[in-house]
């Protein structure tokens, strides 16, 4: 019985420990700054639990997405992420056949600039069948819409291999957030500088159930960088 009690003993501390390296990612191991973003697809969230997580500065919320989607967790979030100390932006997903001003007028319904500590962040990741030509035509009309709409640059968050493939040498003035889940830090085609890094699709984080992207900034690059001006 003694014996029992000893192996019993020894698998409760075996699992407590596996329920914290759960939690032990990046962000506990080094010294950049570190953020998450999130949409509709975490669900509800525990955002006090997030609040108090101090390796987490900042958290993008998904706001919209092509002319008429908008998240539905979005104003919760928002909410919520500033009633809890968080340095806060919205973001939204560019479909590229959809009109400009379409996607513009959705996206400023929700992303009022008086909300909003972090700059508007644009995620870009499909030409909707478009030769890269006409794609870049329609994202730059967009970014520059944007941009006169706030009176600041977006951030542009895209993949690494769709920036190589579509994008190589022509964002040179916008901040980018890159997404490559590797080990290694991402390294474009044309060598230029990366503001920001998404380093994983699932990530782990006290208060939310399931997977959550997580990214930091890369080299000497702050959080100052992408602070939304009023």
């Amino acid at each position: 019985m003694k014996r029992i009690c000893l192996l019993i003993t020894s698998l409760i501390i075996t699992l407590a420990a596996a329920a914290q390296d759960f939690y032990v990612q990046c962000e506990d191991t080094c010294e950049h700054v570190h953020g998450i973003d999130l949409s509709h697809y975490q669900g509800n969230v525990f955002w006090n639990a997030i609040g108090e997580n101090a390796k987490m500065a900042y958290v993008y919320l998904k706001a919209t997405e092509g002319g008429d989607r908008i998240d539905d967790k979005f104003e919760r979030n928002i909410q919520l992420a500033h009633q809890n100390r968080l340095k806060v932006g919205a973001y939204h997903f560019y479909r590229p056949r959809t009109p400009q001003e379409t996607q513009l007028k959705n996206f400023m319904a929700q992303c009022r600039a008086e909300e909003q500590d972090l700059l508007p962040m644009i995620d870009v990741e499909t030409t909707s069948g478009l030769s890269t030509e006409v794609f870049c035509d329609s994202l730059f009309k967009f970014l520059d819409l944007v941009e006169k709409a706030y009176n600041q640059k977006p951030l542009v968050y895209t993949g690494a291999n769709f920036y190589d493939k579509h994008l190589l040498g022509k964002l040179d003035e916008y901040r980018i957030m890159i997404a490559q889940y590797t080990d290694f830090e991402p390294k474009l085609k044309d060598g230029r500088d990366i503001t920001m890094w998404q380093y994983t699709g699932k990530g782990h984080i006290r208060g939310v159930n399931g997977y959550i992207d997580k990214s930091r900034f890369m080299g000497k690059h702050k959080l100052r960088e992408i602070r939304f001006r009023h």
